[in-house]
This record gives structure tokens, C-alpha cells and sequence, in this order.
């Protein structure tokens, strides 16, 4: 009974995901012609594109090679195996209704396969964090830069720092959950719990593989602020360095926001709330551009789609 009753409230968190997706897509291709945003899209985009799927190839690269350095505990695993479930990773991140999903898929894949999927959560856990601060430390490095140049209001900046705030706390529980108490009727259900604790505590302990996997998250950052630097240059938009930082910033973590399915149609309404709102480039131009962004996540999820397809054939 309890069973089908969290199924019946998944579902409808899942109508409801896919309803402002599609909603946001209606309503913004309403307000602006999909005819004036293919106007912008030409020949001469192909460099940026190719830039863009470089950038693609590097930052699964690092992601795996980060995802490799927090594998601690174990047996040596090659790199081309930890590349192989990042792929995978990309491609579930494209069908499940979050952004977080395919994480959960490569990560107890991988674990179950070798036999280590405490540590394979942690490791993905840890890393998605990393992330993020490394993605708060370019936005507050750029904020005063970008309020010089544009008038960004304070709704953004508190958002942003209540979000870092939210980080801190949970990479702090993370690294100290050995700390924190589990009631005895969880620990003896749920006996995961006590090895997922010990997993992400034992990184204390390796402080030159924290410092390492900050800085592949770091390079994560750039080449994703490249990203979005190239498709507004393959539209014929130079955006100023700090604001793009802070736009990008401050667009991943709405996008982030459980209403809609991967950020879908959220991710476009904000751009065009920023860039057009804010910057007053046209509406037409900002939409073209974001929508180009969606060619790197693809050739990632075709790169996972190879990976299944060959595990499907070798088993």
C-alpha cells in the first residue's frame, strides 16, 4: 500500500516535471518565433560547434580521471573503463527526469560490477559537489567585475549564496557522516548507510586526492564556461568574461531546481531572463544560442549510447 501510494506521488511529480518543460517550451517559442531563431543559425557556426564537442570530450576526460583520483580503496581500475561509465552517466542523464539521475546509474553500475559501490556513490557524490564549488568560487570571483559592467539584481546574489551556503553544510556532513548518529531501526534496514558513511569519511584522510579532484573540478568549470562562450560566439554575440561567469552560474542552479525535467525549458526562459532582460540582446539571438548548447549533451549521451551498445553485445 505505502509502496503504491510513493509511486502514485512520483508519478505525479513526473507529470508535473514534464508539464513545465513542455509548458516552458510552448510559452517561450510563443513569444518568440522558432523562425527568427534559426535566422541566427548558419555555415559559419561549424568552428564554435567543433570547439564545443572538443570541450565535450575534455570535460567527460576530467570527469573521469577526477572520478578515477577519489577511487581510493580497491582494485587499479584503467581509465578508459571509469571514461566508459561517465559516457554511460551522460546518457541516462538524458532520458532520467534530473540531472542527477545518470550519476546514480554509473555510479552503482560501476560499483556493482567491481564490487565497491560505497565507494563509487561517494566518490560520484563527492565529485558533484566539488563541482559546484568550484562553480560558486568562479561566480563570487566575477561578481564584482560583472556589476560594474551590468545591474544585476540582489535576488540572484542571495539566491547564489544561500545555494553555496547549502553546499558547504553538505560536503562538511559528507566528509564528517561517521560523526552523525543513525537511528538503530535505519541502520538495521538500511545497512548501506553505515558503509556509504564510512566511504565518504575515509577522504579525510587523503587530502592530496581532494586537492586533485578540486582542481579537475575547477578545469570542469572553465571548459563548461568555454562552452558557453563558443555558442554565443557561433550566433555573432561577444558576452563580457564576467558576466558570462556569472549568467552561466546563476542559470545551472535554477536549472538545478527539481520542477522541470533536466532543466528543460527552466534553462531557456532564464537565459532569455538574463541575457535579454538584463543585457537587452535580442530574445531571438539568446534563444538560438542556448539551444546550441544542447549539441555537446548530445554527442555525450551518443558517446553513452556506443558504451551500452557494446556492453549489450559483449554480454
Amino acid at each position: 500500500m505505502k509502496k503504491d501510494k510513493a509511486n502514485k506521488k512520483l508519478l505525479v511529480k513526473r507529470f508535473i516535471q514534464f508539464f513545465v518543460s513542455v509548458g516552458g517550451f510552448i510559452y517561450i517559442f510563443h513569444k518568440i518565433p522558432l523562425s527568427e531563431v534559426i535566422e541566427n543559425w548558419n555555415m559559419g557556426m561549424t568552428p564554435w560547434i567543433i570547439a564545443m564537442l572538443i570541450a565535450a570530450t575534455l570535460i567527460m576526460a576530467i570527469q573521469a580521471n577526477r572520478w578515477k583520483g577519489l577511487s581510493v580503496q580497491g582494485p587499479e581500475i584503467p581509465f578508459k573503463t571509469y571514461y566508459a561509465y561517465t559516457a554511460m552517466g551522460y546518457f541516462f542523464n538524458n532520458l532520467l527526469p534530473t540531472g542527477f539521475g545518470g550519476d546514480a546509474v554509473k555510479s552503482l553500475a560501476f560499483g556493482k560490477k567491481f564490487n565497491q559501490t560505497s565507494q563509487s556513490v561517494s566518490a560520484v557524490l563527492l565529485a558533484r559537489i566539488q563541482g559546484l564549488l568550484a562553480m560558486f568560487l568562479c561566480f563570487f570571483a566575477a561578481l564584482p567585475f560583472a556589476l560594474d559592467k551590468a545591474d544585476i539584481p540582489l535576488v540572484y546574489t542571495i539566491v547564489m549564496t544561500a545555494a553555496l551556503f547549502a553546499c558547504i553544510v553538505f560536503i562538511s556532513l559528507c566528509l564528517f557522516s561517521d560523526k552523525i548518529p543513525v537511528p538503530r531501526f535505519m541502520a538495521s534496514r538500511l545497512s548501506f548507510i553505515a558503509k556509504l558513511q564510512n566511504s565518504l569519511s575515509i577522504y579525510r584522510k587523503h587530502k592530496k586526492q581532494l586537492f586533485l579532484s578540486s582542481l579537475d573540478s575547477l578545469w570542469l568549470q572553465l571548459l563548461t564556461l568555454f562552452t558557453a562562450y563558443a555558442y554565443f560566439k557561433a550566433v555573432g554575440e561577444t558576452i563580457d568574461i564576467s558576466i558570462l561567469v556569472v549568467f552561466t552560474s546563476i542559470t545551472i542552479v535554477i536549472s538545478m531546481l527539481p520542477i522541470s525535467l533536466n532543466g528543460i525549458g527552466v534553462r531557456e526562459g532564464t537565459q532569455v531572463a538574463l541575457y535579454t532582460g538584463i543585457l537587452g540582446i535580442p530574445a531571438p539571438v539568446v534563444l538560438s544560442a542556448g539551444l546550441l548548447g544542447y549539441i555537446p549533451l548530445l554527442f555525450q549521451a551518443a558517446q553513452g549510447a556506443v558504451v551500452l551498445i557494446a556492453h549489450k553485445n559483449n554480454h
